[in-house]
């Protein structure tokens, strides 16, 4: 049946209930209708307006950081009012799928859009946009021969030119989640450990680390590629280079942008229909505002990422991240990696 906008989303975000944020409406009154808990918040709001015009689906966000928004649909449980869960990292979608706050959804247009590695197998929650983990490095500085893999980082030549983000980043601790899946415990703590030796910066976020490389303040770090592609656009000429680590051995680590149907959604359809748009018509609009990557691999991305060229990526299934992340986050302890 469907919903008008709810008056009251606003009033809910000024209480104390576990999301800070702000809520945003989509479309009229008329219609169907469905909210999207999402902690992706940049980039895509012309891909949102265009579903609404095409589809005539309204929808409205409530915004959140991807841990306070799963809790949130937790301690709401079937009363919740959200029919999309979106967030910017796989852990939590995948956490969330086995709280069993996600319902699988079979969809022929998102088993062909979503590379199989990209998805769940049991349809709880889809890929809808592709982030490679890539070694940046110094163009002045440093040549891209000189790099290989993550690991190699450990090597005692970069001592005092490294800069990772810190331990608390979804993105450094999903990367750290991969090699507990490839390689166990035991080696990913060694890998962590060199990294350490090497007293790296550690720094607040991906931006940063690429505005302390473009300076010369670290030789190297790790970053997501897309905040390259920002600054490159605005400036072809920064002194940053990206380069694809092990592409011999497991292929770059790479993480999503995604989102799946909620246990508690009143309208699953439109909600599946929210998702199928976003990996088919709308995945440019999607993508293409944050340099991302698209999962269809049909389409393709905008002109500053092609310039990084192809790449082998980890076909590591994105879940087992979130199935490793304690793990991770106990080893980077462990490694006095803050």
């Amino acid at each position: 049946m469907p919903r008008s906008p709810r008056p009251g989303l606003v009033l809910l975000l000024g209480s104390a209930l576990l999301v800070s944020g702000c809520g945003v409406s989509l479309g009229g009154e008329d219609g169907p209708s469905i909210q999207v808990y999402s902690a992706r918040s940049y980039g895509a709001e012309q891909a949102y307006e265009s579903f609404t015009a095409q589809t005539g689906i309204a929808v409205e966000f409530l915004n959140g950081s991807d841990a306070e928004l799963r809790e949130r649909l937790e301690v709401e449980g079937e009363s919740s009012e959200a029919d999309v869960y979106m967030t910017v990292d796989v852990a939590n979608l995948a956490l969330a799928a086995e709280q069993d706050l996600l319902q699988p959804v079979r969809s022929p247009e998102l088993e062909a859009a979503v590379p199989a590695s990209l998805r769940d197998p049991s349809g709880r929650w889809f890929g809808l946009s592709e982030r490679a983990r890539v070694i940046i490095y110094n163009t002045d500085d440093v040549a891209a021969t000189d790099l290989s893999t993550y690991a190699a980082l450990a090597d005692a030549r970069w001592k005092d030119r490294i800069c990772f983000r810190t331990s608390t980043s979804a993105y450094t601790q999903s990367l750290v989640a991969s090699f507990v899946a490839h390689d166990g415990a035991e080696k990913a703590s060694d890998v962590i450990e060199g990294w350490m030796a090497n007293d790296p910066q550690i720094l607040a976020n991906d931006p940063e680390i690429v505005r302390t490389v473009a300076a010369g303040g670290c030789a190297v770090g790790i970053t997501n590629h897309y905040y390259v592609g920002r600054e490159l656009a605005k400036d072809p000429d920064l002194p940053v280079g990206v380069f694809f680590p092990n592409q011999t051995t497991t292929g770059t680590h790479v993480n999503i942008s995604g989102a799946g149907v909620t246990r508690s959604a009143d309208d699953v359809a439109s909600a599946t229909t929210f998702l199928e748009w976003l990996a088919t018509e709308g995945q440019s609009l999607f993508v293409d505002g944050n340099f991302e990557y698209p999962v269809n691999r049909s389409v393709e991305p905008v002109e500053v990422l092609k310039g990084f060229g192809e790449f082998t990526r980890d076909e590591l299934n994105v879940g087992s991240l979130g199935r490793h992340n304690a793990e991770a986050v106990q080893l980077l302890t462990d490694a006095g990696y803050r």
